[in-house]
C-alpha cells in the first residue's frame, strides 16, 4: 500500500539519494536524509534533511527512530545502529547481515566460497608484510577490506618491486583474471520473494582511474550468457535474503564463465541509463522493492550508451560545465547533474546518457557527446 505517511529514511544525500528522491515524489513518500556534508546535493529536496556522521552509533539510531523504512545510497554506515533498529521495528532495508559482509571485501568473497558463487581466486592478508609470502599468487588486485569506492583502495600488483606500492591494511588478493568482458546486472528482490533483473550492461572502464569510462546497454553477449548472468545474479541476491536492489558485476572469462567481481547493495553507477533506456528505472525498483510493491517491468525500450561525467584533471573549485549545449543538440543525448556545487579531478559530477534504437548508433553519438562536455572551475 502506498501512502503519504510512509516515512522513508536514506543514509546518504549524494547523487544516488537524490535521485532516489526524484522516485519518491511520485510515491508521495515523505523523506529524510541523513549526510556528512552539511551541503549535500539532497539538502533541499528531501522533507526533513539531518547533518550527521554514518560512522557514529547514535546519529544513526535517532535518524532511524524517526523513519518507517529506512534504505542507504552508500554502505560504509554504522551496522551496529541498523541491527538495534531492525530489531526495534524499523524495516530496515537491505538487511544488516547482508550490508555487513559486503562491507569486508574479505566476508564478502568468504561468502562467495561459502555459498557456491563462482569467483576469482583470492588470498587475505592482515598487512603488507605478509605479501612477501605470497610472490607465488602474482599478479593480483590488492583491494581493501573496508572503505574502497570507486577506484579507491584498489592496486595492480604484478612482481615483487610492485610491492612497494601496496597497501599496509588488511586487504584481499585477488588473482588477475584473464576476461573477454566485464558486465554488470543489477538485480531486485521484494519482500513477498519476488525477483526481477535488468538486462545485463557491459562495462568500460578507465584504465588509470577505475572507474567506468562508458557503459553500453544491452551488454554484446549471447542470450545463453545474458541467462546465465541473470541467473548467477538471482543466486547472489537470494543467498544475501536481501530486500531491494543489488548491483551484481561480474567478469565474462574467455573461455565463457560468468565470475562475481563484486556487489553493491543499493542503486548504482550500472544502472544510471534506466532513467532514458527502461521501462522502469533501478531507482523506482529499488523503492517498489523495499516498500514491498509489485516489481516494475525492467526491460529495454532504447539502446542506450552511458558517460561518467567526472570533473576535468587539473581543475578545483567551483563546477562549471563546458559544451552541454552542443551535446543537448544532438537527438537522444540527456544530461543528469548531481547538484554538486564545487567539483576536484574525476569527482562524478554527473552523467550523460544516449539512446537510440541500437548500441552502434549511440556508441557513435557518445563518441562525439564524450569530447564536447567538459566539468571544470
Amino acid at each position: 500500500m502506498i501512502h503519504g505517511e510512509t516515512r522513508l529514511g536514506i543514509l546518504g544525500g549524494g547523487q544516488l539519494g537524490r535521485m532516489l528522491l526524484q522516485a519518491g515524489i511520485d510515491l508521495n513518500l515523505y523523506t529524510l536524509i541523513l549526510d556528512p556534508d552539511p551541503d549535500a546535493p539532497c539538502k533541499k529536496l528531501c522533507n526533513e534533511f539531518y547533518n550527521g556522521s554514518f560512522a557514529d552509533f547514535d546519529t544513526v539510531y535517532n535518524f532511524g527512530k524517526k523513519c518507517d523504512v529506512l534504505t542507504i545510497e552508500i554502505e560504509h554506515i554504522n551496522v551496529e545502529a541498523l541491527f538495534k533498529l531492525q530489531e526495534e521495528g524499523v524495516k530496515v532495508y537491505p538487511n544488516p547481515e547482508a550490508i555487513q559482509i559486503i562491507q569486508d571485501k574479505g566476508l564478502q568473497k568468504q561468502f562467495y566460497q561459502k555459498h557456491a558463487i563462482p569467483t576469482a581466486d583470492f588470498r587475505i592478508v592482515e598487512q603488507k608484510t605478509e605479501l612477501e609470502q605470497h610472490l607465488d599468487f602474482l599478479p593480483v588486485f590488492q583491494k581493501l577490506r573496508r572503505f574502497g569506492y570507486d577506484g579507491r583502495g584498489v592496486v595492480r600488483l604484478t612482481s615483487a618491486e610492485s610491492l612497494e606500492k601496496a597497501f599496509e591494511e588488511p586487504s584481499v588478493l585477488e588473482k588477475l583474471v584473464d576476461f573477454e568482458k566485464e558486465i554488470a546486472v543489477i538485480v531486485a528482490r521484494n519482500a513477498r520473494g519476488e525477483v526481477s533483473c535488468f538486462p545485463a550492461v557491459e562495462l568500460d572502464f578507465h584504465p588509470e582511474h577505475n572507474l567506468v569510462d562508458y557503459l553500453f546497454s544491452p551488454a554484446n553477449i549471447s542470450p545463453e550468457t545474458e541467462s546465465k548472468a541473470q541467473a548467477l545474479a538471482t543466486q547472489v541476491i537470494e543467498a544475501f535474503n536481501m530486500v531491494g536492489l543489488l548491483a551484481v558485476e561480474m567478469f565474462l572469462t574467455k573461455d565463457g564463465q560468468l565470475l562475481v567481481n563484486e556487489v553493491a547493495p543499493r542503486p548504482h553507477n550500472s544502472g544510471h541509463h534506466t532513467f532514458k533506456a527502461n521501462l522502469t528505472s533501478q531507482f523506482e525498483q529499488h523503492l517498489r522493492a523495499i516498500l514491498n510493491l509489485p516489481l516494475g517491468d525492467s526491460n529495454l525500450h532504447s539502446a542506450a550508451v552511458m558517460i561518467n561525467l567526472l570533473g576535468e584533471d587539473g581543475f578545483s573549485g567551483e563546477a562549471k560545465y563546458e559544451g552541454a549545449d552542443e551535446a543537448l543538440a544532438i537527438p537522444g543525448v540527456t544530461i543528469h547533474l548531481y547538484g554538486k556545487k564545487f567539483t576536484r579531478p574525476f569527482r562524478k559530477m554527473g552523467h550523460l546518457t544516449i539512446t537510440a534504437s541500437t548500441v552502434t548508433e549511440a556508441r557513435q553519438k557518445a563518441e562525439k557527446v564524450k569530447n564536447l562536455v567538459k566539468v571544470k572551475a
